[in-house]
Formats: C-alpha cells, structure tokens, sequence
C-alpha cells in the first residue's frame, strides 16, 4: 500500500503520535482496500474539534476523531485526484482524555481512533448494529495485526 501522509499539527498537546506512526496505522487500515492513497491528518485542541463537530455533526462539543471522505467535483476525472482519500481531524486532548479514562496504552488508543477514521473514509460506518459489528470486527484484526488488544474488551 502506497501511502502519501499530510500531517498537520495544529496543538500544542504532549505524547502525539509522529509521521511514521500514523503512517504505519493507515496502511495496516488501508491495506487490501487501495493500492495508494492520500490522507491527511490534522492533530487539533479541542475548541477546532468542537467547531467542526457543531459544523459537520451539529453536535457542540469536541469529539475525538472526525472523517472527511474526499468528494470528487463534479466534471473531474478520478485518475487527476492522484488517490485523494480524504481528512481525518484528531482532537489530541480527548484521545488522551478517554486513553486515561478506559485505562488504555495512550499510543494504542492513538492507533484505535486513526484506524477507525480511516475504516470511516474508506465508507464503513457504525450507524446499525450489524455495520458497528463489522467495522469493530475489522478494527479488532487490524489492531492484533499490530500487537495491540481488542480495544472493545470489557466495554460490553
């Protein structure tokens, strides 16, 4: 899988997660879905996560990952987006803040929420019940595949 990573760090949040880390969660994601791909990554504070929640979501309050699939315009030719997946916005803050909650390894939750909004650009989601399976289900092999728990142990 042949990944292309922008990363943009908009906070000033300890303990983030480097390029190569995001790098090597969004492929082991995105392989066997794309051969490449372009994805960016936004690491935020909590009040751009809670304006772009409000705004895409109408939810007022930050939120740990947000998904953006990249839309095609209209009258362009797929081939010329050069794999344009989409954007994935990462409040920090609340990453560390529910890592700390659920008593979590803080990078493994890092590596959960970047491969659940990559699962998301890919167009899975967890609005019904059998879809959450599914999409947990993937999260859970593309998580052991990188020596990290079921995340969802002892939730249910």
């Amino acid at each position: 899988m042949n990944l292309t990573l922008d990363l943009q760090l908009a906070c000033s949040q300890p303990n983030l997660p480097n390029e190569a880390q995001l790098t090597l969660w969004l492929q082991a994601a995105l392989t066997g879905h794309l051969e490449s791909a372009e994805v960016s990554v936004r690491i935020v504070e909590e009040a751009e996560s809670q304006e772009l929640n409000e705004q895409y979501r109408s939810m007022n309050k930050p939120t740990n990952i947000l998904s953006f699939p990249f839309e095609l315009p209209p009258g362009v030719p797929a081939e010329e987006m050069n794999f344009l997946l989409g954007d994935l916005v990462v409040c920090a803050a609340i990453v560390a803040q529910e890592a700390a909650q659920q008593n979590k390894d803080l990078p493994h939750h890092w590596a959960h929420m970047v491969i659940h909004g990559a699962l998301h650009l890919l167009g899975f989601d967890h609005i019904e019940s059998v879809d959450a399976e599914q999409m947990e289900q993937m999260e859970r092999e593309i998580l052991a595949g990188l020596d990290i728990s079921d995340p969802y142990k002892g939730e249910f």
